[in-house]
């Protein structure tokens, strides 16, 4: 049974979208990925799957599936953002959504967010909903707080205060990348920050307060290579300055942008098991914004950093883990 099945008529006609996964070496999540992303109850949808230069069984799990719906390219390993590049120039739909191959979607992620961009002003280029994190094998843990309010329209300058969203859980409309141009091929994480950033700076996003992407926490996630996150966050940020996305003049935000990278920089870090260079980020942070009375504005409970600086000091474990639902009491 595929999207297409019992109930799925009965939505309303939309635009087409066209599901970007870029995939690399994930062959043993994969079939989790593109099976939820065939499973969407919007009606008008095509799947593609970029497979950039994999040396795993990603060709034989895709060979598995025998859906129309599902175009294969296949092209010499260039990175995530070239993936993602590639799966933009060959969309045929209006929209593009894109899923990483190591996540996945509930069967309504679709009908409700390209649904909800659909309904929007021309000025509305991208929406995206909310998540929800699982483990390794796929169990899905505690809702996480939330990263914005409920319904919210998340500009420039929230991005570049803090990443709001996954790209797993975007639909764009292609005109906005035509207008914006590529993900950055130069950067090799946050390359998705990166354009949100430059999307928002022209446009307006829409997101939705409702968990539905899973988001896959294992050790080979990218967000877990402290130094390279680090590198490219700050490139990231600097070409948000130069850009005048946000008046440079604006030094107490500017502070306050410095200050959340190097928080988030500690956790990073420290999740990697560079324990010392968390206490020195976090220090840092301390140092660029010693208050933030506002701290639910970065997603953030009161007395965030203290906490933070209390589990880097006496904490054996890198990182929390992870409790899966059903055995939550």
């Amino acid at each position: 049974m595929d999207g297409r099945s019992a109930g799925s008529s009965a939505e309303p006609a939309g635009p087409g979208v066209s599901v970007v996964i870029p995939a690399y070496n994930y062959a043993r999540y994969l079939t989790d990925a593109v099976g939820s992303a065939l499973r969407q109850t919007w009606p008008r949808l095509e799947v593609i799957v970029v497979d950039d230069g994999s040396t795993d069984e990603t060709p034989a799990v895709l060979a598995t599936f025998q859906d129309p719906r599902l175009r294969v390219i296949r092209q010499e390993n260039a990175g995530l953002s070239a993936a993602r590049n590639t799966g933009i120039r060959e969309a045929r739909h209006d929209l593009i959504a894109f899923l990483d191959a190591d996540d996945r979607w509930t069967p309504e992620f679709l009908t409700t967010v390209a649904g909800h961009l659909a309904t929007l002003p021309e000025d509305f280029v991208m929406a995206a909903s909310g998540f929800q994190r699982m483990t390794h094998d796929g169990r899905l843990v505690e809702q996480p707080r939330r990263i914005v309010a409920p319904s919210s329209v998340i500009t420039a300058r929230d991005f570049v205060l803090r990443n709001r969203v996954f790209p797993s859980a975007v639909v764009a409309r292609k005109s906005a990348f035509e207008r914006c141009g590529d993900f950055d091929t130069t950067l090799r994480s946050s390359e998705d920050r990166d354009m949100w950033i430059r999307i928002t700076a022209g446009h307006r996003a829409s997101y939705l307060d409702r968990p539905l992407v899973h988001i896959r926490r294992h050790g080979e996630n990218m967000s877990k290579h402290a130094l390279r996150m680090r590198h490219n966050t700050a490139r990231t940020l600097v070409k948000a300055w130069r850009s005048g996305t946000v008046n440079r003049a604006n030094l107490f935000y500017w502070a306050r942008v410095r200050s959340v990278f190097e928080y988030s920089s500690a956790w990073t870090h420290f999740s990697a098991g560079m324990r010392g260079a968390a206490l020195r980020y976090i220090a840092a942070s301390f140092l660029l914004c010693p208050f933030f009375l506002n701290p639910a504005s970065i997603s953030e409970r009161p007395l965030f950093r203290l906490r933070a600086l209390r589990h880097f000091l006496f904490s054996k474990a890198a990182t929390p883990q992870l409790t899966p639902v059903a055995a939550i009491k």
